[in-house]
């Protein structure tokens, strides 16, 4: 990570361990052949790939036999989700005589490597059942035992929320699953290594190495033993991984995936005492601010993710204050769907509130100066952005008291994402100084501040000084934000009408 910057942003994507990039380095060094091939070369591959696949195993709790090595959670979830479903499909056709499309349950605020394939399901004729948890993130068994139908054919749900940190209780969820006969998915790539597996409870689970310290690019796919034949192979060709997952293995990768699980392991509940300390100092430290709000359940969570939203500031703004640190944000201008967190606002968050979130998530390298700069942080850019709002009273106690005439000129709204206050020191017809109070973006800030810095001197009927258009170009804003810009026009045009 870069120098001089605080890493909270563990659950996107954790550090190589140097331990895990050394051997990686070793292993590329040796003159490994394809680990399909007999040759000693070949050999020696496929004795790291079943080193690593017991590694894998052992971090799972499964047998080593029941793991298939993919690119990672998002493939897996994809092989579990097309695959199950289709074999079902398949089986039920053969037995039946004929197509049957079933059903498959999820929950709404479920990672995009799960929405993504049910939607896909939805658009090919399955009836899918997309479930929204209760206000702090939590999917009942009640709630699920409901959903469930005679042709549901899966349950797919995450173990660990990626943005709230809340932990379904998935001994529970299987419990019902089971009860009807109906296979359960688990994503687990936020909680392998962190959190203790049932192993009972699922029949599928998937998992991933860049969140426990290993490399990107490789993952892994549990398969129950009774379902290895109900399952369809969604990648064909060689034949690896027993013809469930084709393609030859990356042999650097796969063993530091192994040695990643096998640290992980041996760290496991040393790893779960510091984060739940650390989450929870971090937690204190930014509740004493007021307007800080924590978003999902307040136990049922995990000990290494913790998401806030902060009351009275826009999000961008925040986010980008925050140059020391690196966390993730719900703010719609930080997302690549231009909304904001739709896990947030499936959780009742409104708008303001999800985009001005934070999560940040802890690993192994976090410690406790760490967790201070950051609440050290968050508390300067609170207390600087809500100094600049238009919620606090305009700054014109001195002009008032010199006795001067005052000018205001207030546009936009919060819910706008967009809000402005000019206030004008007036003599006559001319500006003699001018101060802006704005929510907004951290280009509407630059403009706004622009626009007020060239505002002492002009006159009443030629208070703008230019367009929205330059006010944009002046401050290298894109185009999307020109409707921004011209709250400011308004809140000149307003401060005009009030003169």
């Amino acid at each position: 990570m870069s120098a001089g910057n605080t890493y909270l942003d563990h659950a996107a994507t954790t550090p190589v361990d140097p331990r895990v990039a050394a051997f990686m380095s070793q292993v590329l060094a040796e003159s490994l052949g394809n680990p399909g091939s007999n040759h000693s070369a070949g050999r020696r591959a496929s004795t790291l790939i079943a080193e690593a696949r017991e590694r894998v195993a052992l971090l799972l709790g499964v047998a080593a036999r029941d793991v298939v090595f993919t690119s990672g959670a998002t493939e897996s979830n994809n092989l579990a989700i097309f695959g199950s479903v289709a074999a079902q499909q398949r089986a039920r056709a053969a037995k039946g005589g004929g197509a049957t499309a079933g059903h498959v349950v999820t929950l709404a605020t479920e990672h995009k490597a799960v929405l993504g394939p049910v939607r896909r399901l939805q658009r090919d004729g399955v009836r899918c059942s997309f479930l929204v948890p209760d206000e702090q993130g939590i999917l009942t068994p009640a709630a699920l035992a409901a959903a469930l139908a005679d042709d549901t054919l899966l349950v797919t749900l995450l173990h660990v929320n990626n943005e709230t940190g809340v932990e379904q209780d998935i001994a529970a969820l299987g419990a019902v699953c089971r009860e009807r006969g109906v296979p359960l998915h688990v994503d687990a790539a936020q909680s392998a290594g962190k959190l203790p597996l049932d192993i009972a409870a699922f029949d599928y689970l998937s998992c991933t190495a860049h969140k426990l310290g290993g490399p990107q690019g490789i993952g892994a796919l549990y398969i129950a033993p009774t379902h290895r034949m109900q399952i369809e192979p969604q990648m064909l060709g060689g034949g690896q991984e027993r013809g469930l997952r084709a393609g030859t293995l990356a042999t650097h990768q796969v063993a530091g995936f192994g040695l990643a699980c096998e640290i992980a392991f041996a760290d496991r509940e040393g790893f779960r005492a510091r984060a739940t300390q650390l989450r929870d100092r971090l937690l204190h430290g930014l509740m004493s601010l007021p307007g800080v709000l924590l978003n999902g359940h307040p136990e049922r969570r995990s000990p290494a993710i913790l998401n806030l939203s902060f009351e009275g500031v826009e999000g961008e703004s925040l986010y980008t204050g925050l140059a020391e640190l690196a966390v993730s944000t719900g703010s719609a201008c930080n997302s690549s769907s231009g909304e904001p967190s739709y896990v947030l606002r499936a959780l009742g968050r409104d708008t303001q509130l999800a985009q001005s979130s934070l999560r940040f998530s802890l690993g192994r390298s976090t410690t406790a100066p760490d967790i201070d700069v950051a609440i050290a942080a968050v508390r300067r850019e609170l207390l600087r952005l809500r100094g600049l709002s238009p919620q606090s009273p305009a700054p014109v106690a001195d002009w008032q008291a010199a006795g001067g005439q005052v000018v205001i000129g207030e546009a936009g709204a919060r819910r706008l994402g967009t809000q402005l206050r000019y206030a004008l020191s007036v003599d006559g017809e001319v500006v003699k100084a001018a101060r802006v109070q704005v929510y907004g973006c951290p280009h509407t800030v630059a403009a706004a501040h622009w626009v007020a810095g060239h505002l002492p001197g002009r006159n009443r009927g030629g208070l703008a000084p230019g367009t929205a258009e330059k006010w944009r170009l002046e401050v290298g804003a894109p185009v999307e934000k020109l409707g921004r810009m011209l709250i400011i026009e308004d809140a000149l045009r307003a401060a005009q009408d009030g003169w």
